[in-house]
């Protein structure tokens, strides 16, 4: 008899005395706990979740920057399967996000089965036991919320216990990972020089240092993505009261104005939790429409057809007038993309465009040449418009900025899918090096990659969006993994792989449909690097939700269990005796020939004498015997 399948502890007295795990899911954000929520659900609580940092929620535990909230609307920034009744705005900061995945934890009872300060730092599969072993390492806590760059720092001038206590390896039928995209900050611009002999504090945005005192200071920020845009607003007002902002900016983004709440601001946050939580139905109208709106931007701006060309030089024009509209005219010019919307993730903002009106607040495109311990140089030249542009008027002569503090808003590492993670699959090969021999990242439906079973994604490569909210893509990809592990804990199948033509024929459709996207339109984005889109999901979030809710399951390989080839038999033989019962009834009435209800009679007898009696008969005794079996 095998044993229960439950965390327990084998070869307890040995050396090698390992904890046994039936599911391990690597980090705790908002994936992770969707799946544990729903693995609750379905009435299975033995797994557990390893988390490198301190504390659940992922990009919502590590972001504190000033303003850091939510660009999609609160409704749809929720789970169905949990919704939010309470939200206190239509786009919440981040502590009420993360409060929220924080109650959801409580609510389906898995905090217990939450361990932070604990980096899953290598997989590798056991063939001959079909289990995975998991080299955990422990960390110092707090150790794990740092950057990889700054625990290699610490490491080197205080010694690797200063980061790390120790390993320990443990083994799990099945493996989840729900490493986020947004958790590792791009380092310091490797084209700008000087960096060491700045003598103020430099910092990443998603590791905010709140004890910098930014009183009466220079700052210059590098970027202008979605994190700066909510940031720098902030700064120069109370409690910040810098004295300068000087924001340095690559290229313009297309920034879009968030739709204001139904009723407007005031109306909708006094009275849209006491609707949401007494109106049968009206909180997930809301949702639905969200998710109706974000779908209708795919339709017409994503895609590569002349239809999308047209809607996107309308929607182009309203943006580049609405911008002319907010900001000074000395940046028109450096604010009007040369690429298409879309191209680049857009901006949802109704609060940058108008801090440029103040005049603490200064935007250049003149690159950073150098830094002094005290001061940043910014030009000669520009990085946009492009310097061949003869006809454009910004400036682009050498000028000395006084910096006392240096913010980096200059994005995450996106396309190191999994990074630094190292996978080892069947035949020893390490995940990584496969994507390398087929190209960049990839997975089938950004969830699974042949040779390695029983390995499960969640928010893989090619999964984001550019105007849908990552909640629904991952609850999506939740759904295809409980489908896939309740297989598993059913006993009906050992091992569960995609077919490596599955794989590679999904990624080559991948590959072709993004490169006649927008997302390959005349920009410079996170979405792909060397003309590998790594990121996008090429179709709508309507074509992703069917592929999730309708496996192909003809793309997996299942390794069966003797109980599941049973219960296959015993279907081929009930199909095999149904199908002799209708022929002979058939048979019967074509021969009685003296009507249809004689003939139907006599169909009914045969089926009752040989379904009811034979087949129902002989499949009590093979499921009684099927129990019996072990796996």
């Amino acid at each position: 008899m095998a044993p229960p399948d439950i965390i327990r502890v084998v070869n307890g007295m040995s050396e090698d005395a390992y904890t046994y795990y039936p599911i391990l899911i690597v980090g705790a954000g908002e994936s992770a706990i969707a799946l544990g929520a729903r693995l609750k659900e379905e009435g299975f609580d033995q797994f557990r979740l390893f988390e490198r940092q301190a504390g659940i929620g992922g990009t919502w535990w590590i972001n504190r920057y000033p303003g850091v909230a939510c660009d999609v609307p609160a409704a749809f920034y929720s789970f169905s399967f949990s919704l939010n009744y309470g939200w206190t705005s239509l786009y919440p900061e981040g502590a009420e996000i993360y409060k929220y995945l924080e109650d959801i934890a409580e609510k389906y009872q898995f905090v217990d089965k939450i361990q932070v300060n604990t980096d899953v730092s290598e997989l590798r599969w056991l063939e001959d036991e079909q289990l995975w072993e998991a080299t955990l390492t422990h960390m110092v806590p707090g150790t794990g919320d740092l950057s990889r760059k700054a625990m290699n720092q610490r490491i080197e001038e205080h010694g690797r216990e200063s980061v790390y206590l120790r390993q320990e390896i443990v083994r799990a039928r099945i493996v989840c990972s729900c490493a986020g995209g947004l958790v590792e900050p791009n380092a310091w611009p490797s084209s700008i020089p000087g960096r060491d002999s700045f003598e103020g504090p430099v910092f990443h945005s998603a590791r905010w240092d709140h004890a910098v005192d930014f009183h009466d200071k220079n700052v210059v920020v590098i970027g202008t993505g979605c994190s700066a845009a909510q940031f720098v607003p902030r700064l120069t007002k109370e409690p910040y009261n810098a004295k300068s902002v000087t924001q340095v900016m690559r290229s313009p983004p297309w920034v879009v104005p968030k739709p204001e709440p139904p009723g407007g601001k005031e109306m909708y946050e006094k009275w849209s939790p006491t609707l949401f939580s007494n109106v049968p139905g009206i909180a997930k109208l809301f949702r639905f429409l969200c998710f109706a709106n974000g779908e209708k931007d795919w339709f017409t701006i994503f895609q590569d057809n002349s239809w999308n060309h047209k809607t996107r030089k309308n929607l182009e024009l309203q943006m580049v007038d609405h911008m002319k509209r907010m900001v000074p005219e000395k940046y028109h010019e450096i604010l009007t993309p040369d690429y298409a919307i879309g191209c680049k993730r857009r901006i949802f903002d109704n609060q940058w465009f108008l801090s440029l009106n103040d005049p603490k607040i200064e935007l250049t495109t003149k690159p950073i040449t150098k830094v002094s311990p005290d001061s940043i140089t910014i030009g000669p030249g520009r990085t946009y418009p492009n310097m061949e542009d003869t006809n454009s008027k910004v400036p682009t002569d050498e000028e000395t900025i006084p910096a006392d503090v240096i913010v980096l808003g200059n994005g995450f590492e996106v396309t190191t899918w999994l990074h630094p993670l190292r996978i080892r699959g069947k035949g020893g090969k390490y995940m990584q090096d496969v994507w390398d021999e087929r190209g960049g990242p990839q997975a089938y439906l950004g969830l699974a990659m042949d040779g390695f079973p029983n390995l499960f994604i969640v928010f893989g490569p090619n999964t984001a969006t550019g105007h849908s909210s990552v909640i629904l893509a991952s609850e999506n990809m939740v759904e295809y993994n409980i489908k896939l592990i309740k297989k598993i804990l059913h006993g009906d199948a050992k091992t569960i792989e995609v077919k490596k033509e599955s794989e590679m024929a999904w990624t080559k459709i991948v590959q072709e449909r993004n490169k006649g996207s927008v997302f390959n339109n005349g920009c410079v984005n996170w979405y792909q690097r060397d003309g590998w889109n790594a990121t996008a999901y090429p179709y709508s979030q309507i074509d992703f939700t069917f592929r999730c809710m309708f496996p192909k399951w003809s793309d997996w390989d299942m390794q069966y269990t003797r109980k599941r080839l049973m219960k296959k038999r015993a279907r081929q033989v009930s199909g095999i005796i149904l199908l002799l019962a209708v022929i002979v009834g058939s048979y019967a009435l074509r021969r009685q020939g003296s009507g249809v209800f004689s003939g139907l009679q006599s169909l009914n007898h045969l089926l009752r004498r040989y379904v009811k009696q034979g087949l129902f008969g002989a499949l009590g005794l093979v499921n009684g015997a099927i129990t019996r079996l072990p796996d």
